[in-house]
């Protein structure tokens, strides 16, 4: 990814009613390259153009504008997985394009990643939480799902959702690994996808292997 650096052309013209969505913009490219401890209020003023005191019109402090721009990036993967739910194939198709749409996620949306996971909870964006409407299924609800759907024999009776907290931790460790340019790579060695692919498979066929007493 390019270093970020300000400069002339970066500072945002805004008409009053989107003043929000500048400093959110901002503060996203703030994490995707300093990460989440790596921008504070006064910069994301500085790039759209205004002063700090501004700011407070719209968020109540740095960890409000955090909290919307982890609600967004929520809202974004949920829409990207549950996508590949509804796309064309089998169960196990889907459930892989399932995950290949997460790891593209945290390889595109870096700011958006990490400021999920910077925030406790699932988070939302101010709009959700001030609806009525009842919430969308979570990422972590869809992968639930998606496992039950794709193995309906069960897992050799393993409670399902373990088996997708180890999917997701698995799938946030390549994603992680990744970022951070840690992942092996060279001749021979496989991609994060097809790592991803395989460790789930050894995940679901090792929690489905029958249990022995000592």
């Amino acid at each position: 990814m390019r270093p970020w650096r300000e400069g002339p052309g970066d500072r945002r013209s805004y008409h009053h009613g989107n003043l929000k969505e500048a400093l959110i913009e901002a503060a996203r490219r703030f994490i995707a390259e300093r990460g989440v401890g790596g921008f504070t209020l006064v910069d994301a003023a500085r790039l759209v153009g205004v002063t700090p005191a501004a700011l407070y019109r719209h968020f109540r402090g740095r960890e409000a504008l955090l909290e919307e721009v982890a609600g967004r990036g929520f809202t974004d993967l949920a829409e990207r997985l549950a996508r590949s739910l509804t796309s064309r194939g089998t169960p196990l198709e889907r459930f892989t394009r399932m995950g290949e749409a997460y790891l593209a996620f945290a390889e595109e949306e870096p700011g958006y990643y990490a400021a999920i996971f910077e925030t406790r909870g699932a988070p939302m964006t101010a709009e959700q939480a001030a609806s009525d409407v009842p919430p969308r299924p979570s990422p972590f609800d869809l992968l639930l799902e998606a496992l039950k759907s794709t193995f309906p024999d069960g897992f050799g009776g393993v409670e399902p959702r373990f088996v997708a907290l180890e999917v997701w931790a698995l799938s946030h460790g390549l994603a992680t690994l990744s970022a951070s340019g840690h992942l092996p790579k060279g001749p021979g060695m496989p991609d994060k996808y097809e790592m991803l692919r395989a460790g789930v498979l050894a995940l679901v066929h090792g929690a489905g292997r029958p249990r022995h007493s000592a």
